[in-house]
């Protein structure tokens, strides 16, 4: 894995990005209002101010794991990926690039969404908002290293989107927003604790209740940052040069 040919890799994917305005509009858009419909089925406040910072940080995880799963997958279905691959740029530096070039977008993505979440729908939680700009961020580059894992299994645009409700919906029942994780049927409880998205829900509700969550932080923090990087590992080992 070469530094340079990463950098070159998140230069190109980014100028890619930047020209593809409706991508930029599912990116930067869509959360924010998903987040003002939230806020204004939960009108009277109180059950917005209990699932809001939850679903802020669930919405940025889904729309980025289905832009990236997407966006991988048409490098491969338009030729471009076998002929990036024909010169000494290799897959590592590939996923990475992406992940990083993401990456970059999911903290911009987390800023906004949080931004307007707390100071225009007027989201309250008991830490500050840098906190939970951190979990929304964090949740965000999750779903992006998912993304590109679940790329590599897919064949078509269709399929890569197909892969969504197998790996999200799951997750997204047995995460501890619908019921807590506690009380879940043991073997069902046993599943959720080794998915990534309870840790962003347990790392949301630390935020949401605690006025100092640092501590409570740390262990979902650790998990979804193994996550990321299992991901990220597997998806450069299971790239493909192109669709079958």
């Amino acid at each position: 894995m070469s530094p340079r040919l990463t950098l070159v890799t998140v230069a190109r994917v980014l100028r890619q990005l930047t020209r593809d305005h409706r991508t930029l509009g599912l990116l930067l858009v869509v959360p924010v209002v998903l987040m003002c419909l939230l806020a204004w089925i939960y009108a009277d406040g109180v059950l917005f101010e209990r699932v809001g910072p939850v679903l802020l940080t669930v919405f940025p995880f889904v729309v980025m794991f289905v832009v990236t799963s997407v966006a991988t997958l048409r490098e491969r279905t338009s030729g471009t990926l076998e002929r990036l691959l024909t010169t000494p740029l290799g897959k590592a530096d590939l996923v990475l690039g992406y992940a990083l070039a993401f990456g970059l977008l999911a903290v911009v993505q987390g800023a906004v969404v949080t931004a307007v979440s707390v100071w225009l729908l007027g989201l309250d939680t008991a830490a500050t908002s840098a906190w939970l700009v951190l979990v929304v961020v964090a949740s965000g580059v999750l779903g992006t290293s998912l993304g590109l894992l679940a790329s590599a299994f897919a064949a078509t645009e269709f399929q890569a989107v197909q892969l969504m409700p197998a790996t999200v919906l799951p997750q997204f029942l047995l995460c501890g927003l619908l019921v807590p994780r506690d009380q879940l049927p043991r073997a069902l409880e046993l599943v959720s604790d080794v998915l990534p998205l309870s840790y962003v829900v347990d790392a949301a509700t630390s935020v949401a209740r605690q006025p100092d969550p640092g501590g409570d932080l740390v262990t979902p923090l650790l998990v979804i940052a193994g996550w990321i990087v299992v991901a990220l590992a597997l998806g450069s080992l299971t790239l493909r040069r192109r669709t079958g």
